[in-house]
């Protein structure tokens, strides 16, 4: 791959449409779930591996899940992908948060 190629392919992929949503964590073995959400559904995990490996989750509850369990029980599901023109923010979001959260018996992740 020649630079001019190689920066061709980085501007397209920062140009790239990145898929927002809301995600469900489920840990089977302590029988618990946590809701979030992401503007870049494809780069959540390796951002939520990469702060639970570290220690510095925001969610201490699932922190503590991951430190006892480990990632191998840790599943994740997409459960809303919203549309590049119709992507909820603020209140919008944190309805549908508070939807998901509702339905699923999860917490905030």
């Amino acid at each position: 791959m020649t630079s001019i190629d190689r920066k061709a392919a980085i501007a397209a992929y920062k140009k790239r449409a990145a898929p927002a949503g809301i995600y469900a964590l489920t840990c089977a073995k302590a029988g618990r779930r946590w809701v979030g959400h992401a503007p870049d559904l494809d780069a959540m995990p390796n951002r939520l591996w990469f702060t639970l490996r570290l220690g510095s989750h925001r969610s201490a509850d699932l922190q503590a899940t991951y430190n006892q369990f480990g990632q191998d029980v840790i599943a994740i599901e997409i459960v809303e992908r919203f549309e590049d023109d119709a992507r909820p923010e603020g209140a919008a979001l944190k309805e549908r948060l508070a939807f998901w959260r509702d339905r699923i018996g999860a917490q905030p992740a």
